[in-house]
Order: structure tokens, then sequence, then C-alpha cells
């Protein structure tokens, strides 16, 4: 537990006040791993492609999910990311570019990690009851984490793009608060739906590690 902890005030950082960032010849910007294109364009396709993903899995758990509890998450995640693509859309919009729905992989690393987004929904699929919930809540918590470095490295490429700096910095602090709010619910679970995690959405372009589920509240005395 300590460890995700630290995590979260790792990634929130880098969310808010960015890292170290480098760029290379094939025009990506790195923060501590985390790799975005450095283009607006190919930014504003991640994010969505990863709020079109939220909003999925998020209407699923609305269907499969007997917690209370979880179900009103999954309608939070279908309502605030159906807005924060909205947004996205609409500075797309306004910079004249076309979308596409799956972003062109940078590299062999994010090519699987599509691929495994799409195994990751398909896995939810066959699940029910607790185990559907541990495997949702785990997987949400990977998939928030990965969008954190991801705004932190798109915040440090939009430097001299106001609209879209303005833009990352509202969905950090959104996307630190689902993160937040998913660790909270991963802790009232039972040990065996807490258990069931499950890698991050497209964590593998970032070679960081899915991060492993918390240890379940412990029962009150």
């Amino acid at each position: 537990m300590k460890r995700m902890i630290q995590g979260f005030v790792v990634a929130g950082a880098l969310a808010v006040s960015g890292g170290a960032m480098a760029a290379d010849k094939a025009g990506t910007a790195d923060v501590k791993g985390f790799v975005v294109p450095a283009d607006a364009k190919g930014m504003l396709e991640r994010l969505h492609y990863a709020n079109q993903d939220e909003i999925k899995q998020g209407q699923l758990a609305q269907q499969v999910s007997q917690n209370p509890d979880v179900k009103m998450f999954a309608e939070q995640m279908v309502r605030q990311h159906t807005d924060a693509d909205q947004k996205v859309q609409a500075l797309a919009q306004t910079k004249k570019l076309k979308l596409a729905d799956m972003p062109k992989p940078l590299n062999d690393a994010e090519k699987k990690c599509l691929a495994a987004d799409k195994a990751t929904m398909e896995k939810l699929k066959a699940l029910k009851g607790e185990a559907f919930d541990g495997a949702y809540l785990s997987a949400q918590l990977g998939a928030h984490d990965d969008v954190l470095g991801k705004l932190a490295a798109g915040k440090q490429a939009a430097a001299g793009d106001a609209e879209l700096s303005a833009l990352v910095d509202e969905l950090s602090q959104s996307v630190a608060q689902h993160r937040q709010h998913v660790y909270a619910l991963l802790g009232k679970l039972s040990p065996q739906g807490a258990g069931a995690a499950m890698a991050p959405t497209m964590g593998g372009t970032t070679g960081a590690p899915a991060a492993p589920a918390p240890a379940p509240a412990q029962p009150k005395k």
C-alpha cells in the first residue's frame, strides 16, 4: 500500500508540475518514461482514445456490476469522460484536426498495448460479481496512472500551445481525482475482488510496471 500511495503522489506531481522532458528525433515527448507525440494531433488522439475506452468500460460496469459503489463510479466515469472527450474534440475542431478513433502506434510497444486494451475489454465481458468489480477497478487504477503520466509528458510538449496546455491542466486534475477514487474503492473490496489486478491501459508504451492492487480495507473493530 505504501508503494501505491507513493505512486499516486509521484504521478500526481508529474501531471501538475511536469518533470524532466526529453524530445527525440521521432517527435515525441518523454517524461520519466511516459511517451507521447510532441504534436497536438497525436496528443489529442490519445486523449480521445483514452476517453472512449473509459466510456466503454464504464458502460459495461453499469450493466454488469451489482456493487452500488462500483456502479456509481462507472456512471461518473461515463459522464465525466464524455464531457472530457467533447472538450478534446472541440479543441481539435478549433485547430482543424481530424482525430482517429485509434491512434497510430508510436512503436511496437504501443501497438501491443492497443491490442491488450481490446483483450482487457473482452476479459471484463466474461467476468461477473466481485471478480468483475476487482478486475474493472484494477484496470481503472492502471489506466489512470498511465494517463497521468501521458498528461505530464503532454504538458511539456504543449508548453507553446496555450489552449492545449490549459486542457491538459484541467484533465490532469480530474484524472488525479478519478485515480484517488478508484484506489479508495479497491480498498473496500473483498480479497477475492481486490486481487483481480489487470495491466494498465496502454501502459507498455511507458515501460512502467502495472500498479498492483492495494490491500483490502481492514474490518472495523
